[in-house]
Protein backbone atom coordinates (compact mmCIF):
# COMPACT_ATOMS: atom_id res chain seq x y z
CA UNK A 1 0.00 0.00 0.00
CA UNK A 2 1.27 3.51 -0.81
CA UNK A 3 3.16 5.03 2.13
CA UNK A 4 1.66 8.50 1.58
CA UNK A 5 -1.85 7.01 1.64
CA UNK A 6 -1.11 5.23 4.92
CA UNK A 7 0.26 8.43 6.43
CA UNK A 8 -2.89 10.40 5.52
CA UNK A 9 -5.11 7.66 6.96
CA UNK A 10 -3.06 7.81 10.18
CA UNK A 11 -3.44 11.59 10.46
CA UNK A 12 -7.21 11.46 9.92
CA UNK A 13 -7.72 8.62 12.39
CA UNK A 14 -5.55 10.29 15.01
CA UNK A 15 -7.51 13.54 14.74
CA UNK A 16 -4.58 15.51 13.36
CA UNK A 17 -6.57 16.86 10.42
CA UNK A 18 -9.53 19.19 11.14
CA UNK A 19 -11.99 21.04 8.96
CA UNK A 20 -10.90 24.64 8.59
CA UNK A 21 -12.93 26.89 10.89
CA UNK A 22 -15.09 29.40 9.03
CA UNK A 23 -13.85 32.95 9.38
CA UNK A 24 -16.50 35.34 10.68
CA UNK A 25 -16.58 38.70 8.82
CA UNK A 26 -15.66 41.63 11.05
CA UNK A 27 -19.08 43.25 10.59
CA UNK A 28 -20.84 40.05 11.63
CA UNK A 29 -18.49 39.80 14.63
CA UNK A 30 -19.57 43.27 15.73
CA UNK A 31 -23.21 42.19 15.60
CA UNK A 32 -22.42 39.17 17.79
CA UNK A 33 -20.73 41.41 20.35
CA UNK A 34 -23.50 44.02 20.26
CA UNK A 35 -26.48 41.67 20.61
CA UNK A 36 -25.46 38.55 22.57
CA UNK A 37 -28.98 38.23 23.99
CA UNK A 38 -30.43 37.49 20.56
CA UNK A 39 -27.64 36.29 18.27
CA UNK A 40 -26.07 32.85 18.34
CA UNK A 41 -23.45 33.08 15.63
CA UNK A 42 -22.59 33.26 11.95
CA UNK A 43 -22.41 30.49 9.36
CA UNK A 44 -22.29 30.33 5.58
CA UNK A 45 -23.40 33.95 5.06
CA UNK A 46 -26.21 33.73 7.61
CA UNK A 47 -26.69 35.49 10.94
CA UNK A 48 -27.94 32.84 13.36
CA UNK A 49 -30.47 33.68 16.05
CA UNK A 50 -30.80 31.88 19.37
CA UNK A 51 -34.35 30.80 18.53
CA UNK A 52 -33.01 28.66 15.68
CA UNK A 53 -33.88 31.03 12.82
CA UNK A 54 -31.45 32.83 10.51
CA UNK A 55 -31.18 35.78 8.13
CA UNK A 56 -28.90 36.32 5.14
CA UNK A 57 -25.97 38.57 6.06
CA UNK A 58 -24.80 39.80 2.65
CA UNK A 59 -26.57 39.94 -0.70
CA UNK A 60 -23.14 40.20 -2.36
CA UNK A 61 -24.00 43.51 -4.01
CA UNK A 62 -21.11 45.76 -3.08
CA UNK A 63 -21.71 48.76 -5.35
CA UNK A 64 -25.08 50.03 -4.22
CA UNK A 65 -26.15 53.63 -4.67
CA UNK A 66 -27.22 55.62 -1.63
CA UNK A 67 -30.85 55.13 -2.63
CA UNK A 68 -30.36 51.36 -2.83
CA UNK A 69 -28.75 51.32 0.61
CA UNK A 70 -31.64 53.26 2.10
CA UNK A 71 -34.38 51.23 0.42
CA UNK A 72 -32.92 47.75 -0.08
CA UNK A 73 -30.21 47.16 2.52
CA UNK A 74 -28.69 43.85 3.52
CA UNK A 75 -27.55 43.32 7.09
CA UNK A 76 -23.97 43.88 5.96
CA UNK A 77 -25.01 47.17 4.32
CA UNK A 78 -25.82 48.65 7.74
CA UNK A 79 -22.05 49.14 8.07
CA UNK A 80 -21.71 50.85 4.68
CA UNK A 81 -20.96 54.20 6.32
CA UNK A 82 -18.54 54.38 9.24
CA UNK A 83 -19.96 56.08 12.33
CA UNK A 84 -17.47 58.76 13.54
CA UNK A 85 -17.09 59.05 17.30
CA UNK A 86 -16.15 62.32 18.94
CA UNK A 87 -16.58 65.82 17.53
CA UNK A 88 -17.22 65.80 13.80
CA UNK A 89 -16.21 68.15 11.03
CA UNK A 90 -17.69 68.33 7.56
CA UNK A 91 -19.97 65.42 6.64
CA UNK A 92 -19.59 64.13 3.09
CA UNK A 93 -22.72 63.96 0.96
CA UNK A 94 -24.98 60.99 1.74
CA UNK A 95 -22.79 59.74 4.61
CA UNK A 96 -25.54 58.48 6.94
CA UNK A 97 -23.98 55.95 9.38
CA UNK A 98 -26.80 54.16 11.16
CA UNK A 99 -29.53 55.46 8.91
CA UNK A 100 -29.10 52.32 6.81
CA UNK A 101 -31.28 49.65 8.48
CA UNK A 102 -32.23 46.13 7.42
CA UNK A 103 -35.82 46.01 8.62
CA UNK A 104 -36.14 42.22 8.91
CA UNK A 105 -33.14 42.16 11.26
CA UNK A 106 -34.76 44.65 13.66
CA UNK A 107 -38.16 42.99 13.39
CA UNK A 108 -36.53 39.70 14.30
CA UNK A 109 -34.92 41.15 17.42
CA UNK A 110 -37.61 43.52 18.69
CA UNK A 111 -40.93 42.45 17.19
CA UNK A 112 -42.64 41.93 13.86
CA UNK A 113 -45.64 44.09 14.74
CA UNK A 114 -46.56 46.82 17.26
CA UNK A 115 -48.16 44.27 19.61
CA UNK A 116 -44.97 42.19 19.66
CA UNK A 117 -42.75 45.20 20.39
CA UNK A 118 -45.10 46.42 23.13
CA UNK A 119 -44.74 43.16 25.06
CA UNK A 120 -41.18 44.16 25.91
CA UNK A 121 -41.67 47.89 26.52
CA UNK A 122 -41.09 49.28 30.00
CA UNK A 123 -41.88 52.72 31.38
CA UNK A 124 -38.84 54.85 32.19
CA UNK A 125 -38.91 58.14 34.06
CA UNK A 126 -36.57 60.30 31.99
CA UNK A 127 -34.29 62.61 34.00
CA UNK A 128 -36.56 62.49 37.10
CA UNK A 129 -35.09 65.62 38.75
CA UNK A 130 -34.91 67.86 35.69
CA UNK A 131 -37.69 66.54 33.43
CA UNK A 132 -39.68 63.68 35.02
CA UNK A 133 -41.12 62.56 31.68
CA UNK A 134 -42.56 59.04 31.23
CA UNK A 135 -41.41 57.19 28.12
CA UNK A 136 -41.61 53.59 26.85
CA UNK A 137 -38.42 51.77 25.89
CA UNK A 138 -37.76 48.13 25.03
CA UNK A 139 -36.05 45.91 27.57
CA UNK A 140 -34.73 43.68 24.76
CA UNK A 141 -30.94 43.80 24.36
CA UNK A 142 -30.83 45.81 27.62
CA UNK A 143 -31.79 49.01 25.77
CA UNK A 144 -33.87 50.12 28.77
CA UNK A 145 -30.92 49.67 31.13
CA UNK A 146 -28.53 51.61 28.89
CA UNK A 147 -30.97 54.51 28.45
CA UNK A 148 -31.64 54.64 32.17
CA UNK A 149 -27.89 55.01 32.72
CA UNK A 150 -27.87 57.93 30.28
CA UNK A 151 -30.82 59.48 32.12
CA UNK A 152 -29.05 59.29 35.49
CA UNK A 153 -25.96 61.07 34.13
CA UNK A 154 -27.84 63.79 32.23
CA UNK A 155 -30.04 64.45 35.25
CA UNK A 156 -26.99 65.92 36.99
CA UNK A 157 -26.58 68.68 34.39
CA UNK A 158 -29.23 71.38 34.87
CA UNK A 159 -27.50 73.56 32.29
CA UNK A 160 -28.72 71.14 29.61
CA UNK A 161 -32.33 71.02 30.80
CA UNK A 162 -33.75 72.90 27.81
CA UNK A 163 -32.47 70.22 25.44
CA UNK A 164 -33.55 67.21 27.48
CA UNK A 165 -37.34 67.40 27.23
CA UNK A 166 -38.28 64.55 24.92
CA UNK A 167 -40.34 64.84 21.76
CA UNK A 168 -40.66 61.13 20.92
CA UNK A 169 -40.14 57.54 22.05
CA UNK A 170 -41.92 54.33 20.92
CA UNK A 171 -44.11 54.88 17.87
CA UNK A 172 -44.65 52.28 15.14
CA UNK A 173 -44.29 54.29 11.95
CA UNK A 174 -42.34 54.69 8.73
CA UNK A 175 -39.47 57.11 8.34
CA UNK A 176 -40.87 60.38 7.02
CA UNK A 177 -40.98 60.21 3.20
CA UNK A 178 -40.04 56.52 3.15
CA UNK A 179 -41.53 53.03 3.26
CA UNK A 180 -38.95 51.91 5.83
CA UNK A 181 -39.83 51.51 9.49
CA UNK A 182 -38.37 54.09 11.88
CA UNK A 183 -36.14 52.97 14.76
CA UNK A 184 -38.88 54.37 17.02
CA UNK A 185 -41.04 51.44 15.89
CA UNK A 186 -38.84 49.07 17.89
CA UNK A 187 -38.62 51.06 21.12
CA UNK A 188 -34.89 51.72 20.67
CA UNK A 189 -34.95 55.46 19.90
CA UNK A 190 -35.82 58.79 21.48
CA UNK A 191 -36.01 62.38 20.21
CA UNK A 192 -34.82 65.33 22.27
CA UNK A 193 -36.59 68.69 22.47
CA UNK A 194 -37.82 69.60 19.01
CA UNK A 195 -37.42 73.33 19.84
CA UNK A 196 -33.64 72.91 19.89
CA UNK A 197 -33.35 70.42 17.05
CA UNK A 198 -32.68 70.51 13.33
CA UNK A 199 -33.99 68.10 10.71
CA UNK A 200 -32.93 68.11 7.08
CA UNK A 201 -36.44 67.78 5.66
CA UNK A 202 -37.66 70.76 7.66
CA UNK A 203 -34.78 72.88 6.40
CA UNK A 204 -34.98 71.94 2.71
CA UNK A 205 -38.80 71.63 2.86
CA UNK A 206 -38.46 68.45 0.83
CA UNK A 207 -37.71 64.72 1.14
CA UNK A 208 -35.34 64.51 -1.82
CA UNK A 209 -32.36 62.36 -0.72
CA UNK A 210 -30.16 63.99 -3.38
CA UNK A 211 -30.64 67.55 -2.17
CA UNK A 212 -27.57 69.62 -1.23
CA UNK A 213 -27.79 70.43 2.47
CA UNK A 214 -26.18 72.96 4.79
CA UNK A 215 -25.60 71.25 8.14
CA UNK A 216 -27.25 72.72 11.25
CA UNK A 217 -27.11 71.68 14.90
CA UNK A 218 -27.88 73.07 18.37
CA UNK A 219 -27.32 69.98 20.55
CA UNK A 220 -24.20 70.17 22.80
CA UNK A 221 -21.53 67.60 21.96
CA UNK A 222 -21.24 66.69 25.65
CA UNK A 223 -24.77 65.23 25.50
CA UNK A 224 -23.91 63.27 22.36
CA UNK A 225 -20.79 61.83 24.01
CA UNK A 226 -22.77 60.47 26.96
CA UNK A 227 -25.26 58.74 24.65
CA UNK A 228 -22.47 57.23 22.54
CA UNK A 229 -20.72 55.86 25.64
CA UNK A 230 -23.86 53.81 26.31
CA UNK A 231 -24.40 52.40 22.81
CA UNK A 232 -26.58 55.09 21.21
CA UNK A 233 -25.76 56.79 17.91
CA UNK A 234 -26.81 60.34 17.05
CA UNK A 235 -28.69 61.50 13.95
CA UNK A 236 -26.60 64.66 14.00
CA UNK A 237 -23.76 62.66 12.45
CA UNK A 238 -25.75 62.03 9.30
CA UNK A 239 -25.54 64.11 6.13
CA UNK A 240 -29.34 63.93 6.24
CA UNK A 241 -29.16 65.27 9.78
CA UNK A 242 -31.76 64.65 12.48
CA UNK A 243 -30.19 66.23 15.55
CA UNK A 244 -32.96 65.35 18.00
CA UNK A 245 -32.60 61.63 17.27
CA UNK A 246 -30.71 58.98 19.26
CA UNK A 247 -31.05 55.22 18.70
CA UNK A 248 -29.46 52.14 20.22
CA UNK A 249 -26.96 50.79 17.67
CA UNK A 250 -23.95 49.54 19.64
CA UNK A 251 -22.63 47.54 16.67
CA UNK A 252 -21.63 50.81 14.99
CA UNK A 253 -19.61 51.92 18.02
CA UNK A 254 -17.51 48.76 18.38
CA UNK A 255 -13.93 49.15 17.18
Amino acid sequence: MNKIYLFVVFLICSGAIYAQEEKIPDKARKLMLAYPEKLKGYSDNYILFKDGTKLIFSDNKDSKTHSELINNASIKDMFAYVYPQGVIGRISKNQDPGRIRQTDFFKKMYGNAPSEVQKNLKELIWCPKLIGQKIRITTTNHVYDRLQEVSVILDEHPAWKQYLKLSGDFYWRNVRGSNNLSAHSFGIAIDLNVKFSNFWQWDCKCNDENVDLSYKNQIPQEIVKIFEEHGFIWGGKWYHYDTMHFEYRPELLIK
